[in-house]
């Protein structure tokens, strides 16, 4: 019965070691693209991004310390989910339109970070799905809907971009 709990213990804390390095190479794309951007909507958008994977940090942090103490009691605490509603705005989106108008370097920084988030997605819910506690899977799942957010409005500011590219 140890080794299996120690075997447990270990896949959960590799499992919360890889998604701290997925939000560790989002915070690293984002705030190198808001730095590089030269336009004040296109840094708003990459900045947000940026500090929600720092917030995302956070928790994994915590729950990587507390695991051990407190075993699957770790992973419940207030999820507040970000509120991605502010970056995917109509105001926002229409700044953002009009500064990337034509733009290669927005189109290209969108879909990377599209990619980005869609990876995520899918390892927070292959996690979920491996899971055997129910704390667990829904820290898991929490995660996945967060990155759907970023996804969602990386999607809706790139097909709007993208028209106006296009046209």
């Amino acid at each position: 019965v140890q080794q299996t709990m120690n075997d447990n213990r270990d896949a959960i804390l590799d499992i919360v070691g890889k998604a701290y390095q997925i939000e560790t190479d989002g915070y690293t794309f984002y705030s190198m693209t808001a730095e590089r951007a030269t336009k004040p909507a296109v840094q708003e958008l990459f900045g947000k991004l940026a500090s929600d994977e720092v917030q995302h940090q956070a928790f994994l942090k915590s729950v990587a310390k507390n695991y051990d103490e407190q075993g699957p009691k770790a992973f419940r605490f207030e999820m507040k989910g970000a509120d991605a509603r502010a970056v995917t705005s109509q105001i926002f989106t229409g700044k953002f339109r009009e500064q990337a108008a034509g733009a290669q370097f927005e189109m290209a920084v969108l879909s990377i970070g599209m990619t980005l988030e869609s990876n995520a997605i899918k390892y927070f819910t292959t996690a979920a799905k491996q899971a055997a506690d129910r704390e667990v899977q829904e820290f898991y799942h929490f995660l996945a809907r967060w990155e759907q957010q970023h996804y969602d409005s990386l999607q809706n500011i790139f097909n709007i971009v993208r028209s106006d590219h296009m046209a």
